[in-house]
């Protein structure tokens, strides 16, 4: 069976506008999260969100593009050039281009439904193509000049995981050698903070220690923006052509658990992990890191835990070690999934575990073993996990190489 690495990573997140600045703020322990400056939340109770700043699209596109495409799909996109670039990539015929989002270009919608109704502003003949997922990918391939399979996938939070794991499969399979892969988001409007607000998901924290995954007094997760995507390759094919790899893709898995639309199940996260584990051929005993979902909902990180228990048992009381990135960048849906696949990879590359940060009082019903600081280990096998509105779950398995 044909083995699949990470080669390349590219990312603009709320720590940084590239992977290596956001990598760094992973480890230092860094908050990405503020109070809104762009949308007005004086009058609702989810005030914080994690913003990219100084993002500039006009650094890689031109003003017409930048006009006609929405935030996510720019984000996508610096997020593709930038793993292009650091996998030492070439344009080939079968490059395929996988890319994950939940909301699309829902800030786009919002922006101009809103000219449209309040100001008798006609929509531009750019909205559909400028919001609609596919673009990402779609316009991914056509910058880069890349003719291979193109998928766009919305899974709620799951999609940015599943794109990679779908990636994963083709390569193993034969269908590709390579592929640019990934989540991207840019939900931060009216619409969303107040739709997830409604549903009680939100933190109503105030500062920037609003996202607490696993701690006893978290209240909800933190929206925020961003994009990851990376080049993922049959090995071969990396080895031949002297990249660097950052670690192997071993296995994936994804069910719906057909459980709740919006309440997550133990037994449907649980399956999905065992799932993967067999899917990659390493046993429970083999892991020995965890990036969480972690999103900081009061029963999400519960069920989550216990999810976790059911698989590995006691080991994760001492020798698994857990983190959860969102306490850092807050939870870029799509976009997170992906970034923490790729922060796991590093994990495994560098032998460090990023700390989990706004952890005062963990959670002893959860009972996980979380450091507050940057852990020095060396790994063999690790896993990353992202779930999802719906009962979506998906897991995927990495090996150090």
């Amino acid at each position: 069976m044909r083995r699949v690495v990470i080669t390349g990573i590219g990312a603009v997140t709320p720590l940084g506008l590239n992977f290596q600045e956001t990598w760094k703020g992973l480890k230092k322990g860094l908050s990405g999260l503020s109070v809104s400056s762009r949308v007005e939340v004086d009058d609702i109770p989810w005030k914080v969100t994690g913003e990219l700043r100084g993002f500039d699209a006009l650094s890689f596109m031109t003003p017409k593009e930048k006009n006609r495409l929405d935030p996510f799909i720019q984000y996508s996109l610096a997020a593709a050039l930038s793993a292009f670039e650091d996998a030492s990539l070439s344009s080939e015929p079968n490059i395929m281009v996988i890319i994950g989002s939940s909301r699309g270009g829902v800030s786009r919608i919002e922006e101009s439904l809103g000219a449209y109704f309040k100001e008798g502003r006609p929509l531009s003949a750019y909205l559909m193509p400028a919001t609609t997922i596919s673009m990402a990918p779609s316009y991914i391939a056509y910058r880069l000049g890349l003719k291979g399979y193109g998928l766009g996938i919305s899974n709620a939070c799951a999609s940015g995981t599943m794109a990679i794991g779908e990636a994963f499969r083709l390569i193993r399979s034969g269908d590709a050698d390579i592929a640019l892969t990934g989540g991207t988001e840019a939900p931060l409007c009216r619409l969303c903070l107040e739709g997830y607000g409604r549903t009680g998901a939100l933190s109503t924290g105030t500062d920037s220690s609003a996202s607490r995954p696993f701690d006893r007094d978290r209240n909800g997760f933190v929206l925020s923006e961003g994009a990851c995507v990376m080049v993922v390759e049959e090995m071969h094919h990396a080895v031949n052509r002297g990249a660097v790899i950052y670690a192997e893709i071993m296995g994936y898995a994804s069910i719906n658990d057909g459980f709740h639309q919006t309440m997550p199940s133990e037994a449907g996260e649980a399956a999905t992990i065992s799932m993967a584990l067999q899917n990659a051929g390493v046993r429970a005993e083999d892991v020995e890191m965890v990036s969480a979902h972690g999103t900081s909902t009061v029963f999400g990180d519960r069920v989550e835990a216990n999810a976790l228990k059911e698989v590995f048992g006691l080991r994760l009381r001492d020798d698994i070690h857990v983190t959860a990135n969102k306490s850092m960048t807050g939870h870029m849906l799509a976009a997170s999934g992906a970034l923490e696949v790729a922060a796991t990879a590093l994990s495994l590359h560098e032998g460090v575990i990023p700390p989990t940060i706004n952890l005062a009082q963990p959670d002893r019903e959860c009972g996980l073993n979380i450091s507050s600081g940057l852990a020095e280990k060396d790994m063999r096998v690790a896993l990353s996990t992202s779930f999802g509105f719906g009962g979506i779950n998906a897991a995927l398995v990495l090996k150090k190489i």
